[in-house]
């Protein structure tokens, strides 16, 4: 009775809470990886041209499932070190939620290929360029909602698309919070390479759920039976 006991407490303390979270991420961060390598190893064979844009947006299309996934993972966490089966919550996750993530992923890839492409190669300057980049950004921050609905409710795509844009607004620390791990990322792809946050996929994934908080909240109060 007391080992068990023992046992127990181990896997419950704050550093086994620590060691949890710390295995958690590297696993579905390995995961991640895995289920998106054929697009990162485009995307690095690509480069940076404005030509390769529509390609790199097809070689993104595996990582919005896999975000799903991780998403997913990351909040069916267990916090006992010694019950800890993330890579079991995140194969559950990526079946479950492939066909409804990529109904909306897709499109907004296509969208922001259109609009980058825009952008490079007829040099827009001025009003149209700022007015481009906004649009971009907000469909970032709708898609960012997007994948955390569809990876934790059970919803029809058209449903999330329009609960997605009605929290851009609703929650507006949540969309702030994302805008500033859009920034962060952004800012590590330019000053190291895209490589970098990828890399964090898992962190990212991590810091989302924490900024979509008051979202997961709402949605499971007002918007499940």
């Amino acid at each position: 009775m007391t080992d068990t006991t023992a046992g127990h407490r181990f896997g419950e303390g704050p550093l086994a809470r620590a060691s949890a979270l710390v295995y958690t991420l590297l696993v579905v961060e390995l995961l991640f990886l895995l289920t998106t390598v054929p697009g990162l190893i485009g995307l690095v064979l690509l480069g940076r041209d404005a030509t390769n844009i529509p390609l790199a947006a097809l070689c993104l299309i595996p990582a919005g499932p896999a975000l799903s996934a991780a998403l997913y993972a990351l909040h069916h966490r267990r916090l006992d070190l010694t019950d800890l089966h993330p890579g079991a919550a995140f194969w559950r996750g990526y079946r479950a939620n492939l066909r409804g993530v990529a109904k909306l992923w897709i499109p907004w890839l296509l969208w922001l290929a259109v609009i980058g492409s825009n952008l490079a190669t007829a040099g827009a300057r001025g009003w149209w360029a700022a007015l481009s980049v906004l649009i971009a950004v907000a469909a970032t921050l709708w898609i960012a909602n997007v994948l955390v609905i569809t990876s934790l409710f059970a919803f029809r795509a058209r449903d999330v698309a329009r609960l997605s844009v009605y929290f851009l607004t609703r929650s507006p620390r949540a969309s702030l919070g994302n805008a500033c791990l859009l920034v962060l990322a952004a800012g590590l792809t330019l000053v190291a390479s895209e490589a970098l946050p990828v890399l964090l996929a898992s962190v990212f994934a991590s810091m989302l759920l924490l900024n979509s908080r008051t979202v997961i909240a709402e949605v499971r109060e007002r918007f499940t039976a």
